[in-house]
């Protein structure tokens, strides 16, 4: 190709030569302009030479892989989710070596279905908490807004007994005005859960304005909550009515709802109010303990259906091929009290979910079962907590060192009652709407707080009249509520998993 271009370009020279000494006269013009366009040639037939051809392979530039750390965490999370991930077949193939944000892979693997799956980078503490061990002030907050302002505000909703909020004096329906001498904004608010130490500023209400009030110092501490918070026995024209607040799933203390029913039995009452409005759930074990307790006595004998389980396809028929039943179904169970009810009243809010949706549906084709307050949240699936060491058995624990605190809590399974329904995406209804009245300030088990009045009524037919006085308040909107850094976890059923792998 070279040599052609080149006899090519002698040729057009040896013509243009005799034109340029035809055209002008002196012959140093004439080698100029020859000299300038043999230039261009040469250049013309260099470019044409750097031109690939379209069979010539194209150099693909090389991708930068994440860190070898992170590409063992991103297999941790695909080996993870594609044993036992509930949606399985709809998980994507991305490559994990250029993966290189973990938590970031993880939520690319999610169904559109899914809400509830997660990440942690901090299992030792999800799983404690998860049993009832936090490190906490020990209160439970609604969080609001002011209208058309940008100021944020708490109001409680609980406190623990001993804790540093009880210590602090602060009860039911305290308003938290300012943290750290300054606003509670979008970007600090949850400090009031996760701060170590903090200042508070209480809000007193007064015809309709809040004005600043006294402030509080409180420092955070470890400790070991249990759930069964406010017990009583209500009396009202001849009835005895046993009421039970429980705040969290937590099977470890399933002994304290036995104490708590053996009272009642003792008392000999007639109904029970079950307060769960603001309980977001937990183990199922506990939930089937706490069902079995209040179910009729026939229906715990003949160990009856609680809950079908469903499992992705490989375990589902893994459980049934080796007839682990106990896997995908789970009955009524013998339990050391037994309240024998035929009705419940159940007192529900936005928070209540997972457990406390199961223990709604669970109980429901077996006895009447009235719910009164709000909305429950929606959730029909059940997790699992997986950790580096479930998954790399047949690795040494040195492969796993660096990230051993990191865990998943993928859905694995949904569950639906003995009349198979399930996929209550919008939660349960209540049979009588009720406002969470928290700025009263009414305790928790007290007769006048609107939601217990509410069932006192339906249970004795008598309307009990509060005789509070209600006050003003500000036009607000509440955004969000919750008692732990763990509290979207917390929205999980969670199961435990025999050990086996595909």
């Amino acid at each position: 190709m070279i040599l052609l271009n080149a006899i090519i370009v002698l040729i057009l020279m040896f013509k243009i030569k005799i034109y340029m000494r035809t055209q002008f006269k002196n012959p140093f013009i004439a080698f100029f302009l020859l000299l300038i366009f043999m230039g261009t040639i040469f250049i013309s037939c260099k470019k044409d030479e750097n031109i690939p051809k379209e069979d010539d392979p194209i150099e693909e530039p090389i991708e930068e892989e994440a860190p070898l750390i992170t590409q063992k965490i991103n297999e941790f999370i695909k080996l993870s989710m594609e044993d036992v991930y509930l949606w399985e077949q709809y998980l994507p193939n991305i490559d994990i070596r250029y993966e290189f944000d973990s938590k970031e892979y993880f939520d690319k693997l999610l169904y559109s279905e899914d809400k509830w799956s997660f990440i942690t980078d901090d299992i030792e503490a999800l799983e404690a908490s998860f049993q009832g061990v936090e490190t906490t002030f020990g209160y439970s907050l609604a969080f609001g807004r002011f209208s058309n302002t940008e100021t944020l505000f708490a109001i409680v909703e609980y406190v623990y007994p001993n804790s540093p909020a009880s210590m602090a004096n602060l009860k039911r329906g305290d308003i938290i005005l300012q943290l750290n001498l300054g606003d509670i904004t979008e970007e600090n608010y949850r400090e009031l859960f996760y701060g170590s130490t903090i200042d508070i500023t209480l809000g007193v209400l007064d015809d309709g304005s809040i004005s600043e009030g006294s402030k509080i110092n409180m420092t955070s501490q470890t400790l070991n909550l249990d759930p069964v918070l406010v017990t009583d026995v209500i009396e009202v024209d001849g009835r005895k009515i046993g009421y039970l607040f429980y705040a969290q799933y937590i099977s470890n203390y399933n002994s304290s709802l036995d104490i708590a029913f053996q009272e009642f039995k003792v008392q000999g009452i007639t109904d029970l109010v079950l307060d769960i409005r603001y309980n977001p759930g937990g183990y199922i074990s506990a939930a089937q303990h706490l069902c079995s307790s209040l179910a009729p006595q026939s229906v715990v004998s003949a160990q009856d259906v609680l809950v079908t389980l469903q499992w992705n396809s490989f375990y589902q028929n893994y459980w049934q091929t080796n007839q682990v039943y106990n896997q995908i179904q789970m009955n009524y169970v013998s339990t050391p009290v037994n309240l024998n009810l035929s009705k419940i009243y159940i007192l529900t809010g936005s928070g209540s979910a997972s457990a406390s949706e199961l223990t709604i549906t669970g109980l429901d084709p077996y006895m009447d079962v009235v719910l009164i307050g709000d909305t429950t949240y929606g959730k029909y699936t059940g997790s699992i907590t997986l950790k580096p060491e479930k998954i790399f058995t047949s690795e040494p624990s040195s492969y796993y060192a660096d990230f051993d605190n990191w865990g998943l809590q993928p859905i694995v399974l949904r569950y639906a009652n003995a009349l198979g329904i399930t996929d209550f995406k919008d939660g349960f209804a209540p049979d009588f709407y009720v406002y969470d009245d928290l700025w009263e300030g009414i305790p928790l088990g007290d007769p006048t707080d609107p939601l217990l009045a509410k069932a006192l009524e339906q249970i004795t037919g008598i309307k009990k009249v509060s005789a509070l006085k209600k006050q003003a308040i500000p036009y607000y909107e509440i955004f969000g509520r919750g008692f732990s850094r763990f509290d979207k976890q917390k929205q999980n059923l969670i199961v435990d998993m025999p050990k086996t792998k595909k």
